[in-house]
């Protein structure tokens, strides 16, 4: 049961990813050809290499994008006044003490 999921879940991530780069190379195509001067249209695995790229410079491979926002709205919610007060004055850039660094 449990290779199934794995085998399930690894098949679902590369066809999202083939999904994806195909999304990647029908716009590119379509757009920047029409758009840049001397600009070509790219090829399947061109798009793949792009779709990368723009992952690594973009978003990294983290992997909690917006649900990590989310975590901390709800951390931020169930905070008590008096909490938010303190990591309010705590984060305010001359509220640190001469005697401490911070290291």
């Amino acid at each position: 049961m449990f290779r199934r999921k794995i085998f399930v879940k690894i098949l679902l991530l590369v066809l999202i990813i083939a999904l994806l780069g195909w999304i990647v190379m029908g716009l590119w195509n379509w757009i920047i050809p029409a758009l840049v001067v001397n600009a070509r249209a790219i090829d399947y695995p061109r798009a793949i290499g792009l779709l990368v790229l723009s992952r690594i410079l973009f978003g990294g491979f983290r992997g909690h994008g917006g649900c990590h926002k989310a975590k901390q709205w709800r951390h931020w919610q169930r905070m008590t006044q008096q909490e938010r007060e303190q990591l309010r004055t705590d984060a305010t850039p001359g509220s640190r003490q001469s005697g401490e660094s911070g290291r």
